[in-house]
């Protein structure tokens, strides 16, 4: 892949295909590939963010939206009584594994505190 090319490009763009749950405009919302909980999935922007850290005063609203989505995803789950976590990883030693920014909608099972 070229440099700043992700996965997560590639599925925004169709090229990979996901178990998509949602989609709008600015987001994707599917089915992790790893799940690390019964219910495990991404929340991704369109707009190729690489990272948390990366994002500025400019990216506000798609911060928010990504947030929305989330709980959009929750609801259409069926996740919303059991409880649910949303994570977002920022960098290597955080546990990002692509550079793309993601929210990690977890569920089904216990979580511990603190994580990780």
């Amino acid at each position: 892949m070229a440099e700043g090319e992700t996965i997560f490009a590639k599925i925004v763009r169709g090229e990979i295909p996901c178990d998509k749950v949602y989609e709008d405009e600015r987001a994707v919302a599917f089915r992790d590939i790893h799940p690390a909980a019964p219910s495990h999935i991404l929340v991704i922007p369109k707009e190729p963010l690489p990272s948390l850290l990366e994002a500025g005063p400019e990216h506000e609203a798609l911060l928010g939206h990504l947030l929305v989505v989330a709980t959009e995803v929750v609801r259409l789950e069926g996740l919303a009584e059991q409880g649910f976590r949303v994570v977002v990883n920022n960098g290597k030693s955080a546990g990002q594994e692509v550079m793309h920014l993601h929210l990690h909608v977890l569920a089904g099972r216990p979580m511990g505190w603190p994580p990780g």
